[in-house]
């Protein structure tokens, strides 16, 4: 049988399967997480970020399109283009060149305004149910969520109501780093001897991935854990079943918890000493030693001189 180019049928099936793949490409990023908002504060930082664009683009495309309108118009081919080289100055476009970035600078720093006071990490939500309240420790490279409330805690997995409000406080108990949920919104820092706060939302059941985006030593890459939204009466009984089993977390379990580890898989414990995260922000518990830079073994001998 003999070979030669593909049919014009196929070769025109390849072609716009190529070009379908191409125009595909740029609507990879659409689900991505921030685009994606689980929450209220997720979907309002969304709303900003939109705003923002728009704004900003309501200068660049006009300056885009002016500029391509001046290369047209000024173009050697065109006689009806005024020349004129000694030309320097006209009050009428001095007014348009800065008036239009002064108005985006005011409406970009309004919008940042308003939305770092509506947004304030510390701002509790409104919402007929309570709060939640979850204490988040970041360790050496994993994340430690207690629940004060019931009792218990977890190890790179926070389970939690969905639709009701999260109260998060959060410090380090090693070196500082970040809790960062892209779908629910709000990135913030832990650091050690510090506490902070952070209010966010889950508003359905679902999977929420979380992470650390600071890097904190070997184990940064393991630092990930899942937010586990569930209705209420499920969240009732995942506290019931881990109040029934696995280990308590007591100063010396936290001790040994506090030990650099990598890659854990998420655990529970049954029960946690009272006081714990005020003892971690307090230091009445010794701070993790933090990431420890490994000294390369030195292979090189001296070079010994010819005699």
């Amino acid at each position: 049988m003999a070979t030669g180019s593909p049919r014009p049928a196929v070769l025109r099936e390849r072609v716009a399967g190529l070009m379908a793949g191409t125009l595909t490409l740029p609507l990879g990023g659409c689900r991505a997480a921030l685009l994606d908002p689980q929450g209220p504060v997720g979907a309002a930082e969304k709303t900003i970020l939109l705003n923002a664009l728009a704004i900003m683009l309501a200068i660049v495309v006009p300056t885009i399109l002016a500029t391509l309108g001046f290369a047209w118009w000024f173009r050697a081919s065109n006689t009806r283009a005024r020349y004129r080289p000694q030309w320097v100055y006209s009050g009428r476009v001095e007014l348009v060149t800065w008036s239009i970035p002064i108005l985006v600078i005011l409406f970009l720093g309004g919008l940042t305004w308003v939305g770092s006071h509506d947004l304030d990490p510390a701002r509790p939500l409104k919402s007929t149910q309570p709060a939640v309240t979850v204490e988040v420790v970041s360790l050496d490279w994993k994340w430690l969520f207690i629940y004060p409330d019931q009792g218990v805690a977890s190890v790179n997995q926070l389970v939690v109501p969905a639709g009701a409000p999260l109260r998060l406080k959060l410090t380090s108990a090693s070196v500082m780093n970040t809790f960062f949920v892209p779908q629910l919104g709000s990135m913030i820092y832990t650091m050690n001897g510090m506490s902070g706060q952070l209010y966010l939302q889950a508003d359905k059941p679902g999977v929420y991935a979380g992470q650390s985006s600071h890097f904190s030593g070997d184990g940064f890459s393991g630092m990930q854990f899942d937010v586990r939204a569930v209705p209420a009466t499920d969240f009732k009984t995942w506290i019931d079943r881990t109040k029934a089993a696995g280990p308590a977390l007591d100063e010396q379990a936290y001790g040994a918890l506090s030990k650099q580890s990598t890659d854990v898989a998420p655990y529970t414990y049954r029960a946690v000493s009272p006081g714990l995260y005020e003892d971690i922000v307090q230091q009445h518990l010794p701070p993790a030693p933090g990431p420890v830079a490994a000294q390369p073994a030195s292979q090189v001998a001296p070079v010994k001189k010819a005699s």
